[in-house]
């Protein structure tokens, strides 16, 4: 897949009166532009670990002319986002950005010398009244005209929407890869082709999972790397006990030949979504092309895992960040092709770059039941019950919590993670023969235990008939429980499969009363789980695609929304999300 990041374009905008006005203002206003730039480009990455790109306008813009001049720059570099900057009064309606199919933020600097504020507020009531929403920026302290700081404040929004515009500026073009069809009647694998296109900008391929026989027989995957790759897993996978009853147990011969066909579905799938140039040596051109997917799905259940190796390693080691060839940048993947779920795992890489964990949302635990069971009384973030997250094995290797920032376990961007830390993910990973009973083709599922103490978000994306899709997110903390709890508990469900033990941050309020509560309003049976608090991030996210989110637990200071949507109400931000979101329409 050909990596054409989009850019950031700044927009110095500036009093067009001459004959002193505007002259005074030219190095003051170029100056913001070029140290936002400056200041996003250091502490921004695209996927594949380089700095985000700026571009700004080759002049400052006082007027109609010159904001043409932007915009034909921004189309021909690329642009996807918009950010304007300016410390003083300029024409409102003149000097915008109308490109309404990208973000828009506009920060106006606090000063007292000339009214940035008074512009802010004009061109933030110009796109409400044109019907494109832009994101505000105003510093609350008052600065001097000479201060060349971006204020803290400042800083955090202008970064929370860069991430949020950037990940949608990244969607779209590009592909959503559905890997054969429908899972075991999982909704989220009916894929809603109009949501991808009106929402995400994103078209929708397909292929049947047959094209995976049709690969292996006439050897469409690059051998050399299949050679490597495969000593590689018998080097580093380590395969665990098998917990199939001895007549379900398949001989130590049908488990190699299995390991082979796994290996290969991993490049295969992989060379379906980005391509391959080594397939068109062989004399394969069209498959070399691959899919453009910067997401895919694999049906699997039932049609395919009745009869060949289960999707769990494949969809292992494609979301995890290192593989045979390395650390490198995840592919997603999502399981039983739950497109929504896939979807979701998107928004949570695209503003992290870091791997995604998939997991069933599977039980809620409460303290009343761990000690009935256990004896075991549980205690700290876990004191008001957990979640178990576990799904048949195809979570991200790195969900392990092996590595580690500030001597704390952690998932990082690929680019940060050693060796050592990519190695000690393995190492503290089983793959066991799959379930027999579930798998009668067989494969092998991932099983580990996450590490307890990381802050996550637990995100997902449900689609409701009428109303269109809505987003829900819950901050917590992953948790580590005494082994003999852990195992107590894990041996009720299948202990071949990753473990997350998840411990949501309760507020007192709506869904977050109780982790009961959290459990009982979730959406669907799948939930995407990302390294850090990000929620957020994903509001922001979300109403830049203007979708409304119906459940989180963010605080409301942290809440970064369009300005318009606070002339759809003030007081209950969740009902003025999906009447702002109703009105404006999909993003596309």
């Amino acid at each position: 897949m050909t990596a054409h990041y989009p850019k950031i374009g700044i927009r110095p905008t500036i009093d067009g009166r001459r004959r002193g006005v505007r002259e005074s203002l030219e190095a003051q206003t170029m100056g913001m532009a070029q140290r936002v730039a400056a200041f996003l480009q250091e502490h921004l990455y695209y996927p594949d670990g380089s700095q985000v790109e700026c571009i700004i306008a080759d002049s400052t813009i006082g007027g109609v002319k010159e904001a043409a001049a932007a915009a034909q720059k921004f189309a021909g570099a690329g642009v996807g986002v918009s950010i304007t900057v300016t410390p003083c009064w300029c024409y409102g309606s003149e000097t915008m950005d109308m490109d309404a199919s990208i973000p828009h933020a506009v920060w106006g600097f606090n000063g007292t010398e000339r009214p940035g504020a008074v512009y802010l507020a004009a061109v933030l009531s110009a796109y409400a009244q044109k019907g494109i929403p832009a994101f505000g920026i105003y510093g609350e302290d008052v600065q001097e005209s000479s201060s060349e700081e971006i204020p803290a404040d400042v800083q955090v929004k202008l970064l929370q929407f860069a991430r949020s515009a950037l990940a949608a500026a990244l969607m779209k073009g590009k592909s959503y890869l559905s890997m054969g069809s429908v899972s075991m009647g999982i909704a989220g694998s009916i894929v809603n082709e109009q949501f991808f296109q009106e929402y995400l900008g994103m078209r929708n391929e397909y292929i049947d999972m047959s094209e995976y026989v049709r690969r292996f027989e006439e050897g469409i995957y690059d051998p050399e790397e299949f050679t490597r790759a495969l000593a590689w897993v018998k080097d580093n996978c380590r395969v665990g006990a098998d917990n199939n009853p001895p007549h379900l147990q398949l001989s130590e011969e049908i488990k190699e030949e299995q390991w082979e066909t796994c290996v290969k579905m991993a490049l295969i799938a992989r060379d379906l979504m980005i391509g391959n140039p080594e397939l068109a040596k062989l004399g394969f051109e069209e498959e070399a092309n691959g899919h453009n997917a910067l997401l895919g799905g694999f049906q699997g259940q039932r049609q395919w895992t009745d009869h060949f190796p289960n999707g769990d390693f494949m969809e292992t080691i494609l979301n995890s960040s290192f593989d045979w060839n390395g650390r490198r940048a995840p592919y997603i993947v999502a399981t039983e092709n739950d497109s929504l779920n896939g979807v979701t795992m998107l928004f949570n890489y695209l503003l992290t770059n870091t791997a995604q964990i998939f997991a069933d949302v599977r039980t809620f635990w409460s303290p009343a039941a761990v000690k009935r069971v256990t004896g075991y009384e549980l205690e700290g973030a876990a004191a008001g019950g957990l979640l178990h997250l576990i799904n048949s094995g195809s979570a991200a290797l790195d969900g392990t919590g092996e590595q580690s920032m500030d001597g704390k376990p952690a998932i990082k961007p690929f680019w940060d993670i050693t060796d050592e830390e990519a190695a000690a993910c393995l190492a503290q990973t089983q793959f066991r023969p799959a379930s027999q009973e579930y798998f009668r083709g067989g494969g092998f599922s991932t099983d580990y235990l996450t590490k307890g103490g990381m802050p996550v978000t637990m995100a997902r994306l449900n689609l409701v008939k009428g109303l269109g899709p809505v987003l829900q997110l819950v901050e917590g903390f992953t948790v580590e429980l005494p082994g003999e709890v852990h195992d107590t508990l894990d041996q009720r469900t299948d202990p071949t499969w990753p473990t997350t033990w998840f411990a949501p941050k309760l507020t007192g309020k709506g869904s977050f009363q109780s982790v009961y509560d959290v459990m009982n309003n979730w959406g669907a049976n799948h939930g995407a789980i990302s390294y850090g608090h990000i929620g957020a991030d994903l509001i922001t996210l979300a109403s830049i695609l203007r979708i409304p989110v119906s459940m989180h637990n963010v605080e409301e200071s942290r809440i970064f929304r369009p300005r318009v949507w606070s002339l759809f109400g003030t007081e209950d931000l969740e009902s003025a999300d999906y009447r702002a979101c109703r009105n404006f329409g999909p993003l596309y």
